[in-house]
C-alpha cells in the first residue's frame, strides 16, 4: 500500500513545495520507499560501476535525499561520494548513514559548486520528473562533467510520461556531445507497480 507522501509527491509543482514535502517526509522516507521495494538506486549504482575503471575517484550524488542512493553507490564499490540536496532534513538523514565525504544544501536553479572534472561521475537518481526537478537540471549536470566523465540518471514512469525528459537526453546524444553506454527499463517501486528507466551517459 502506498503511504501518504508517495500519494502526494508527484503533485508537487515548484521548488518550495517540493522542499517542504521532502523535509516533512525525511523521517519516514526510507521506510515508505523501502516498504515498496525501492530498486532504482541499486540498479543505477550497479550500472555505473560497470563502466567505471577507478572507483576511488569522487562521485557526486545530486539530489541525494536521505542517502539511499549514496548507500547503493558505496555498496557498488565507489569509495568517495559527496551529496547535494535541497532539503536540510533529508541531508540530516543522509549524514546518519556515514557514506558521504561531504554533504551540502543547494538552492533550486543554482549552479553546481564544482568545476568540470572534479567528479568522475554524477548520479541523479530519481531526481528529474514530476514532484522533483525539471529537465533543465539534466543540462546543468552534463555541463558539470568533463570529457569522459559519466552521468547515471533515472526517469520513473511518471517522468517518462513527459516527452521533454527523454528529449533532454536525446539532445545530448543526437549531436554527439555524449554517448549512451547503458539504458534499461526495470523495477522502481514494485510495491505500487512503478518502473523506471536507468541511463548511463558519457560526456564526449
Amino acid at each position: 500500500m502506498s503511504g501518504k507522501f508517495l500519494d502526494k509527491v508527484y503533485g508537487a509543482r515548484d521548488a518550495e513545495s517540493t522542499r517542504d514535502l521532502y523535509d516533512a517526509w525525511s523521517a519516514s522516507y526510507d521506510a515508505e520507499v523501502g516498504g515498496n521495494g525501492y530498486a532504482t538506486p541499486t540498479r543505477c549504482a550497479k550500472a555505473l560501476a560497470k563502466f567505471t575503471q577507478d572507483v576511488s575517484r569522487p562521485v557526486l550524488d545530486f539530489g541525494c535525499g536521505t542517502g539511499l542512493s549514496g548507500l547503493a553507490l558505496k555498496l557498488a564499490g565507489f569509495e568517495t561520494i559527496d551529496g547535494l540536496d535541497l532539503s536540510a532534513d533529508m541531508l540530516a538523514q543522509a549524514d546518519a548513514k556515514k557514506v558521504y565525504r561531504n554533504l551540502s544544501q543547494i538552492e533550486a536553479g543554482s549552479t553546481l559548486p564544482h568545476k568540470p572534472g572534479d567528479y568522475a561521475a554524477i548520479a541523479a537518481i530519481g531526481v528529474i520528473g514530476a514532484g522533483a526537478a525539471p529537465v533543465s537540471v539534466l543540462h546543468t549536470l552534463m555541463k558539470g562533467l568533463a570529457k569522459g566523465n559519466k552521468l547515471v540518471l533515472s526517469f520513473n514512469d511518471h517522468a517518462l510520461q513527459d516527452p521533454q525528459n527523454e528529449a533532454g537526453v536525446n539532445e545530448w546524444l543526437d549531436c554527439g556531445a555524449a554517448r549512451l553506454l547503458f539504458r534499461e527499463h526495470g523495477p522502481h517501486l514494485p510495491g505500487i507497480g512503478l518502473e523506471s528507466t536507468v541511463y548511463v551517459i558519457e560526456k564526449a
